[in-house]
């Protein structure tokens, strides 16, 4: 594909295609010269064709609206095109600012909230242009054992990992959590590490007013240039921000020779990660613990333990590790994994809170947003041949059952003749809703 790119003259190519073409000659210098910087490329954040294809971008991801209440519908009002050369303007006028960055604070399961910053559409339109550019260095330095907000990896593939390192022996685990993480990174240190790589100095001044960029809550403003550690979690930029930092642990943990001797592994799925090996002795514990002291990091021990899997198992991102007894096969033992006990009560609860909101509607409308929820989230745990969901799909089926015939109940007083007449099966084949229990993988 990339040599069709060469080859085909660049005004017969989309925005896509050129921003990648771009993105693969960027990332091969990388890739040769791993001590070269990079020193001429903020001229490419302001062309048109990556802004296009940034603000395309955007708005495929969606999102509200920031602390200017300016909404894609807006955008589209005012005119895509005149909106995008007013900010390559700014940005090649050097005047461009990022707005405040409004913080919202959505619920955890364990009862508490998270903060997340929601940067303008404009501020993330200029976001996602500096990341195509700069994401391609960056990507050819990062280690395989990383997995999160990085192109072609997934969270399947992580747990992929995961499986394949248990099954070959290696069933000490150390469920590692950052305490606070995107709100404790020190931006001096990040900025060094960044700097490494890209001498561009507007670039590193964009990406200093980002880190500083004042917070926006409960109408106060906070922060600003004062600001000396944290990224807005719910920034387009920040993943690969976090990325970068982390992959100084990543390459420490993947060279050393105290780690390799000992074959333990990391994988990492952006602050989320665990070290898996045959034996994780205290002293690799206590090792790793000062080496993220060292960054500027805490590592939580209230919620970091180290298990032996074959024993007790571990949870990461949503899934349940443990060493049990087949299904058809009682006498022998397999590595079973799941969804978690808090991922299945979370989509109960989106189900349940839908049809709470939605119980005015007639079920042709009702459908399309319900197997939105269960598409996604089946989607996400299914993994074929690492994952064994089949008795968990068939609890939703069931649980999916009771919530319908509770619906209609609520719905009206009278026993519903709807559900009477279709009921579940019915309204599988009538209004295309996903039966759990018959799921099949879809895109």
């Amino acid at each position: 594909m990339s040599e069709t790119l060469q080859k085909r003259p660049k005004s017969e190519l989309s925005d896509r295609e050129r921003v990648r073409d771009f993105q693969r000659r960027l990332y091969l210098k990388a890739k040769r010269e791993p001590a070269f910087r990079f020193y001429v490329l903020y001229d490419k954040v302001h062309l048109p064709y990556f802004l296009r294809e940034a603000y395309r971008r955007v708005k495929a991801n969606g999102g509200s609206p920031g602390i200017d209440g300016v909404t894609f519908a807006d955008i589209e009002d005012y005119d895509v095109e005149r909106y995008l050369s007013e900010i390559s303007k700014e940005l090649s006028d050097r005047k461009y600012r990022p707005s405040p960055v409004k913080r919202v604070y959505i619920p955890k399961a364990n009862g508490q909230e998270r903060p997340l910053g929601i940067p303008t559409i404009k501020d993330r339109i200029v976001q996602m242009s500096c990341k195509q550019v700069i994401e391609p260095i960056f990507e050819a330095d990062f280690e395989n054992s990383s997995y999160g907000f990085r192109p072609k990896r997934s969270s399947k593939d992580a747990v992929t990992e995961i499986k394949r390192n248990l099954k070959q022996g290696r069933a000490d685990v150390l469920d590692a959590d950052l305490s606070q993480f995107f709100d404790t990174i020190p931006h001096n240190k990040l900025l060094i590490v960044i700097g490494r790589r890209i001498s561009d100095k507007h670039i590193m001044h964009l990406l200093k007013m980002w880190l500083k960029a004042p917070i926006s809550e409960d109408g106060k403003i906070i922060g600003g240039k004062k600001n000396k550690q944290g990224t807005p979690q719910g920034g387009v930029i920040s993943p690969l921000l976090a990325n970068i930092y982390l992959h100084l642990l990543d390459k420490i943990v993947n060279s050393q020779e105290i780690f390799r001797r000992l074959g333990i592994k990391i994988i990492r799925y952006a602050d989320d990660f665990i070290l898996i090996g045959r034996e994780i002795p205290e002293e690799i514990i206590e090792y790793v613990k000062r080496l993220i002291s060292k960054m500027g990091l805490e590592l939580n021990m209230e919620k970091s333990r180290k298990v032996n899997a074959y024993e007790e198992g571990f949870e990461f991102l949503g899934f349940t590790f443990r060493y049990d007894k087949g299904q058809k096969d009682w006498k022998k033992k397999y590595w079973h994994i799941e969804p978690s006990a808090k991922s299945k009560n979370k989509v109960r609860e989106k189900i349940r809170e839908y049809f709470k909101v939605n119980r005015h509607k007639a079920m042709p409308e009702v459908i399309p947003g319900l197997n939105v929820i269960l598409r996604g989230w089946m989607n996400y745990f299914h993994i074929p041949q690492v994952s064994y969901c089949r008795k968990t799909f068939n609890q939703l089926h069931w649980y999916l059952h009771e919530s319908l015939c509770f619906h209609y109940k609520k719905k009206s007083q009278k026993v519903s003749k709807l559900y009477r007449r279709y009921g579940f099966d019915g309204i599988v084949t009538h209004f295309g809703m996903i039966d759990p229990s018959k799921y099949i993988y879809q895109k």
